[in-house]
């Protein structure tokens, strides 16, 4: 056995110890073979924990190895249901008591060890667990039978040694019976569960008012004799700090078990007074143990209202949480800006206790139907609401969140009752809802020694969080009493304003409230109009009218009236940031606004180019600023003057520098330059500017035509430039900067174009057009910069974005740049691109329609070559799967939007109609894919667009933007012979599935086609189904005669649901 020990020993301390590379794995392997066998092994771990030196020296083996002996013990012991033998019981049971005699009754209690302490008080719970109810009943007895010792004056009546232990031992038998948190994070073992509910009911029965009662004396002693030390003048700080430690810890195991023992055992005349003595102490750690404890106790679930009632009258929590309050609050202003982290969590516990006491209370006026307890819980409630709301006002956030719940719980009643009763509020609720509403203001403020910009972005998230749990409450008011909240905003923003405006100093965070108060009054405003009503009350008229209606005339709405007062304050001058930034914010959030007082664009407009707004130093303002100014542009245009537009034009110049930045890169596998793209930096931002170029100088289309196209070409000028420049860069040094600025130029160009409005269709008469000449040498200017670097993806990426705007703008002006631009994106290309371009060209035709049709002529054979190479290709995995799905999905989308629209002939133009067979061919094999669902589906939808354009027998003039049926001989045939089979090979795959949704889909989209050949060739499509093609399936003739009658008689919505019956019967009986 000795030898067996040493083994083990030197086993334990090698695993721990890193140095030992040899002979780690060895060891691990031998403790864990040790641990498996523990029903054997249990003696070699409780010797070696227990053993003393023969020498007198304390524990004959180091602490290493004696906690890993405690879990070996743990192993044995936990999961253990059923008793253990008798003579185990009893080697454990005494070596147990042993030990702790000799080591807790007489001993130092592992001082020098104190984590063995903890793991120890562990191993014991275990151990009590699985003997407790059976072997052991008198575990409780045994362990207080050496708690006391010899009486003396001088020293304590109980061992503290002995007490910490039981303390320990009980909050672990708490938490393994009792707590709800460590049971749902372990797997439910019903015979766990079982045999905790037995170990809690014994104790019940047996020991808890001896535990009860040991738990209290032992508390009170530590008490009584922490007065007496405090009262001295000679104050051993040691002794002090041991009984602080004994009293905290009773206070904390009394806590833990007051929820699963009888109330009448822990709320008493005795533990009372005692407990309230302790929620004063000067000691934090048992201040904040007492205030705990007393939770577990007002929230314990009581079946009968009158007793939880009696609960919280005996406990008048009220009254003791509200001279606490003062207290506390009184010691903070003292204290000042020296904060004292522990005080503040002791408040922190207060709010804590006086929510889960309002909770309780709120639980017996909505639950309860004696009308006698509600009364009395109403006067109780009364009591709180007051404290609730000074806690709410605490400058520490974490300490004013504490009564949220409560606040909650009491705003939703108030909500309940206002819903069944329109009676207006009696005036002490009034009376309440206005304190408090007072107090979410406050607390809606920024500290005024904090600032925004100097936060780290955790504490600016957390206040934000703040404000919206705030502004639920806010909300919750509105729909109590809405006049309260729309009053008490108003009166404190228009005060703040008047009061900045006429000079009196207001502070920073006074001043941010306010504009952001202005900012979500249309939110809290919900009962205001949309648009212009939202802000004036005038009457209502056609929208053509509106711009000639002056609405100075009219009254504003209070929404209106705080608005006016924010931009005839000069609050933008504002010297802080915050509010500032808030301001912005606001006047570009509410456009509509100036469209009802024009007089305060001008204001607003010189705030928003100054140096705190658009030339701010601040690089993160400035950026957030080139999105505000565009919004505020974009929404104002229709009331900005051309000289004005020229103006802000002059004054933005200097921004229109583009900015570039390389990040540093953190991995060299990183490409820089893909990384430069994907973190632009101030670029993103800076391309709203680009785009505000462009609205402000289409706003002189109506009277300066000429000065547009000389303005446009003097901003557009410099960035051709910089592009001719950057090539010869590019291509002479490998460096990511010039590729970069070829990048973002080619963007700005674009988004320039972006502002102008979109090329009509049709042009109407008198239309102004953008200037076209300079736009063209844009466009060249950006395709020339493609042929050169046409194997750079970002400046293909950049080409294909500024060209869609382009285009967009200048209509079919520009197309004559498509086929060299697709000729350059494609030499060089990712099937993404490709998916891109198709995109592209797709949104050109809805653009552009017949405009379009010399630009797809040329495109369409390069592009088809370029969809077989690449779908001839094997995938090579999942991605090149996917891309190969993308590709198809865009391309089969492309060739509908063609057949759909008025555009078909360039399938059969001189230049592609050789090539339409082999197009033909490849949709139909994609018709046929099964693995790909989606295409099959737009393939057959193809198909069907095609009948109707080319196999129409009685081709005549459609209206609108239908395509314009003819006749393409022979595609009948095509259709007979390849589709037709095509469909039904389809449904009558294997591999097909018609309760799969992507697949039903597929033959819903089949019975479409198979009506719209029907009904496109008529009889001699009725006769091919019948006498030749169903035939030649083996179809019964009867079985063929209903299908084509179905076919022909039903209408759409009527047939697909028949066929798809149909085929999904034929599939379960094996017709095919």
């Amino acid at each position: 056995m000795e030898q067996e020990i040493d083994r083990f020993v030197q086993a334990i301390l090698i695993a721990v110890d890193p140095s030992q590379v040899v002979l780690h794995q060895q060891a691990l392997e031998y403790l864990s073979s040790i641990q498996q066998n523990v029903h054997e092994t249990w003696r070699l771990a409780l010797t070696v924990f227990v053993e003393m030196d023969p020498q007198g020296h304390g524990h004959k083996y180091p602490p290493q190895a004696r906690f890993s002996s405690l879990r070996m013990l743990d192993e044995f012991f936990d999961n253990r249901f059923e008793p253990l033998d008798m003579e185990t019981f009893r080697t454990v049971q005494q070596s147990i008591i042993s030990y702790i005699q000799s080591e807790y009754v007489y001993g130092p209690a592992e001082s020098t060890a104190s984590f063995l302490r903890n793991k120890f008080s562990h191993t014991l719970t275990l151990f009590f667990l699985c003997t407790y109810v059976a072997q052991w009943p008198a575990f409780f007895t045994d362990l207080f039978s050496l708690l006391r010792v010899a009486e003396s004056s001088s020293q304590p009546k109980f061992n503290r040694h002995v007490s910490l232990l039981l303390f320990h031992l009980i909050l672990e038998i708490s938490g393994e019976v009792a707590d709800q948190t460590i049971k749902s994070a372990r797997t439910f073992n019903p015979v766990r569960h079982t045999r905790d509910a037995r170990v809690r009911d014994a104790v019940r029965e047996r020991d808890a008012s001896l535990i009860n009662e040991a738990v209290l004396t032992i508390i009170a002693d530590g008490a009584e004799r922490m007065a007496l030390l405090r009262k001295s003048d000679d104050v051993e700080s040691k002794i002090l700090g041991d009984l602080v430690e004994v009293v905290d810890w009773g206070v904390r195991t009394f806590g833990s078990y007051v929820g699963w023992i009888d109330i009448n055992l822990t709320v008493t005349p005795t533990s009372v007074p005692l407990l309230f003595s302790l929620l004063s102490d000067p000691s934090l750690p048992i201040r904040l143990a007492t205030s705990a404890a007393l939770l577990r106790i007002v929230s314990k679930g009581l079946k009968e209202p009158e007793d939880k009632l009696q609960l919280i009258k005996v406990l008048s929590l009220g009254q003791v949480i509200d001279a606490l309050e003062a207290t506390t609050r009184e010691q903070q202003i003292q204290r000042g800006l020296d904060e004292d982290e522990g005080e503040e969590s002791y408040r922190e516990a207060l709010g804590k206790l006086l929510n889960v006491l309002g909770l309780e209370i709120m639980k017996l006026i909505d639950d309860c139907t004696k009308p006698e307890v509600v009364t009395e819980a109403k006067r109780l409630h009364n009591q709180v609401l007051p404290v609730m709301l000074r806690f709410m006002a605490d400058d520490y956030d974490d300490t004013c969140s504490t009564v949220f719940a409560l606040l909650q719980t009491l705003l939703a009643n108030y909500k309940r009752i206002r819903k069944v009763s329109s009676d207006p509020l009696d005036d002490a609720t009034r009376s309440f809802l206005s304190s408090l509403l007072d107090v979410i203001l406050r607390k809606m403020r920024w500290d005024n020694d904090e600032d925004p910009a100097d936060l780290d972005e955790d504490d600016v998230v957390a206040f934000d969080g703040l404000r919206k749990d705030l502004r639920t409450f806010m909300d919750s008011i509105l729909i109590i009493e809405p006049d309260l909240v729309i009053t008490a905003v108003r009166t404190l923003v228009l005060a703040t304003l008047s009061a900045y405006s006429s000079g009196v100093q207001v502070e920073w965070n006074d001043a941010e409230l306010a504009v952001y108060l202005v900012y979500i009054f249309g939110e809290i405003n919900k009962s205001g109009g949309k648009g212009r009503a939202a802000f004036c009350l005038a009457p209502a008229m056609p929208k053509e009218k509106k711009r000639d209606v002056d609405y100075s005339e009219y009254p504003l709405t209070p929404h209106g009236e705080i608005l006016l007062a924010l931009v005839q304050s000069g609050i933008s001058a504002y010297p802080h940031r915050a509010v500032v930034m808030q301001f912005f914010e606001t006047v570009a959030r509410y456009g509509d606004f100036f469209k009802i007082r024009k007089d305060c664009i001008m204001p607003t407009m010189e705030a928003l180019v100054s140096n705190r707004g658009l030339h701010s130093t601040d690089e993160s303002a400035r950026s957030r600023m080139f999105y505000l100014f565009h919004k505020f542009i974009r929404e104002g245009r229709n009331d900005i003057l051309p000289e004005l537009a020229i103006s802000l034009l002059e004054n933005i110049r200097d921004l229109l520098v583009i900015q570039i930045e390389v990040q540093k890169i953190e991995s060299p596998e990183d490409d820089p330059l893909t990384e430069a793209i994907k973190n632009p930096g101030i670029f993103d931002s800076q391309l709203y500017i680009f785009e505000t170029v462009g609205i402000l100088l289409s706003l002189l289309s109506r009277v300066a035509a000429e000065q547009q196209a000389s303005l446009l070409l003097s901003v557009v000028t410099p960035f051709l430039e910089d592009l001719s420049t950057n090539v010869s860069v590019a291509k002479r040094e490998k460096d990511v900067v010039p590729i970069l600025r070829i990048h973002h130029t080619i963007m700005a160009l674009g988004n320039i174009a972006k502002g102008f409005p979109d090329y009509p269709s049709p042009v109407p008469e008198g239309y102004t057009f953008a200037p076209l000449e300079v736009f063209r040498q844009a466009a060249q200017g950006i395709l020339l910069s493609l042929e050169a670097m046409n194997t750079v993806k970002c400046v293909r990426d950049a080409t294909r974005h500024a060209f869609a705007r382009i285009i967009a703008t200048t209509g079919s002006n520009a197309t004559h740049f498509i086929p060299p631009l697709m000729t350059n994106l494609l030499v060089h290309f990712e099937p993404s691109e490709l998916v891109d371009f198709m995109n592209f060209i797709g949104l050109l035709i809805h653009k552009l329609q017949k405009d379009m049709f010399d630009v797809l002529d040329e495109l369409l054979g390069p592009l088809n070559a370029h969809i077989a190479q690449l779908l001839s290709q094997p995938a090579a995995g999942t991605d090149d799967t996917l891309a190969h799905i993308d590709t198809k999905r865009s391309y089969l989308t492309l060739l509908t939007s063609i057949i759909s629209s008025d555009l078909h002939d360039v399938f059969i133009s001189e230049r592609n109609r050789s090539s339409l067979e082999s197009l033909l061919g490849n949709v139909c094999q994609f018709a046929q894919d099964i693995s790909d669902p989606s295409s099959q589906k737009s393939a057959f939808s193809f198909f069907g667009r095609c009948v109707q354009v080319w196999c129409n027998s009685q081709p005549s003039s459609t209206g609108g933007n239908a395509p314009r049926p003819e006749i393409l001989p022979g595609f009948e045939r095509f259709v007979y012979e390849r589709l037709v089979p095509a469909a039904f090979a389809v449904l009558s795959s294997p591999h097909f599935n018609p309760k799969d949704g992507q697949m039903l889909m597929v033959l819903l989209e089949i019975a479409n086609f198979l009506q719209v050949v029907r009904k496109t060739r008529g009889t001699e499509a009725h006769d091919f189904f019948v006498s030749v093609f169903l035939p030649s399936q083996n179809w019964p003739p009867d079985m063929a005669l209903e299908f084509t009658a179905k076919l022909r008689d039903l209408d759409n919505k009527a047939f697909r649901k028949y066929f798809s019956e149909f085929v999904k019967a034929s599939r379960s009986q094996g017709v095919s």
